[in-house]
């Protein structure tokens, strides 16, 4: 006898990293040596007051229980502290600001908190698939608004009007955006909250990358009365090298920040209090941490623009985030096939844009995760494999 899931889950397929990372242990268990060039993982450590932080802090008495739910105030201070610093955005530490355990969560929190079912969700193609998966398990209608290359991956207010925006109650915003590493226009985002607040709708920025390799960082409520209609996501996996350690926020509105605890309060409980006394250092850090974090970034990046121009790939060479995106050579059938071959024949695993969406069936992106000896044996390995094809057209 074997129970049934959920019929929710029809519809939801398991993580598309989930299954293949499975598949390229196996492969490597059995004699290959894959490098993972696709998953967005930091490898360099936080910075070493982080690390004292935490160590310290292990060590004291009456530490170990339970903790609130909206996190300790010196958590919560020091990210209102940082919008100040980082985006000249001003917010209320006790009222505006959530802690959480990684942004990730607060994409299932904001959706169970405010999606009904048959409510609409906006969602972005190319875009991260949890948007998608999330709100097909809350049983909402997804409509999909397209990022396209013919205008630099930025939001098409034009066409987003053409659509039934009356039912809309919520839409998944991603600047910097991943996969396609483009920064916001400014113009178009005032577009936007001003068409939220006319269909009332609420846009949720997903802003995890606005450190890595960006000049002038972006924030939702730099855009006025973007604070009406809009929440935004905040992480230090990307830029304090934290992803494991899953702390993360969401900010807004103190009713939209009391809607999301309603959910939160009854689905988890507080971090424990040591890695939240290591956040807040840091996210104290001063400029010479990202300064030094993006030297190291934009060295990766070089090379991985190196190996796209040896698959004959064309990049945007202002990207920006954690990632670099590539179009495909139009000689190129399907990128699954290139994506196993390189797999197979050279040893390199790189992500298909398909997974991001109809829009990124002609991309690749790879990871700037690596350092750059592994992107140089990448580099070669890939100098090898596209020789090898060319040997063999001859």
């Amino acid at each position: 006898m074997i129970i049934s899931k959920a019929n929710r889950l029809n519809s939801v397929k398991e993580y598309y990293f989930s299954s293949k990372l499975r598949q390229i242990k196996e492969l490597n268990d059995n004699g290959m040596n894959i490098l993972n060039l696709a998953i967005g993982s930091p490898d360099l450590a936080p910075h070493e007051v982080v690390l004292q932080a935490l160590t310290n802090d292990v060590f004291k008495q009456n530490i170990h229980g339970y903790q609130s739910y909206k996190g300790i105030d010196e958590l919560r201070k020091a990210i209102a502290d940082y919008y100040m610093a980082t985006y000249r955005v001003s917010l209320d530490f006790g009222r505006e600001i959530l802690p959480l355990m990684g942004s990730k969560e607060g994409i299932t929190h904001i959706t169970q908190a405010f999606i009904n079912p048959d409510d609409t969700v906006l969602v972005p193609d190319p875009g991260y698939p949890t948007y998608r998966s999330v709100s097909e398990l809350a049983h909402a209608n997804i409509e999909v608004y397209h990022l396209e290359e013919k205008n630099n991956f930025q939001i098409d207010i034009e066409s987003l009007k053409q659509m039934d925006l009356d039912k809309a109650k919520l839409m998944w915003v991603n600047f910097p955006n991943m996969p396609t590493g483009v920064q916001p226009d400014m113009e178009i985002m005032k577009e936007l909250v001003a068409l939220a607040k006319k269909y009332q709708f609420l846009i949720v920025n997903d802003n995890p990358y606005s450190r890595i390799l960006v000049e002038e960082p972006f924030s939702i409520f730099q855009i006025p009365g973007a604070e009406d209609v809009a929440l935004e996501l905040n992480s230090l996996s990307k830029s304090h090298n934290m992803a494991g350690w899953r702390l993360g926020w969401v900010c807004g509105k103190s009713t939209y920040i009391d809607t999301v605890l309603s959910i939160k309060s009854n689905a988890d409980s507080g971090m424990f209090y040591p890695l939240q006394v290591a956040a807040s250092k840091a996210l104290q850090l001063g400029d010479d941490w990202y300064a030094n974090l993006n030297t190291v970034y934009r060295k990766r990046q070089q090379k991985v623009f190196e190996l796209f121009d040896w698959l004959g790939c064309t990049c945007n060479v202002h990207q920006t985030g954690l990632f670099v995106w590539a179009r495909i050579p139009e000689d190129i059938a399907d990128v699954e096939v290139l994506v196993d071959d390189l797999i197979f024949k050279a040893q390199i695993f790189i992500t298909p844009g398909k997974i991001f969406g109809k829009n990124g069936e002609r991309y690749l992106r790879a990871s700037l995760c690596n350092n750059e000896e592994i992107l140089d044996i990448a580099i070669s390995r890939v100098k090898t494999f596209v020789l090898q094809k060319e040997r063999q057209a001859v």
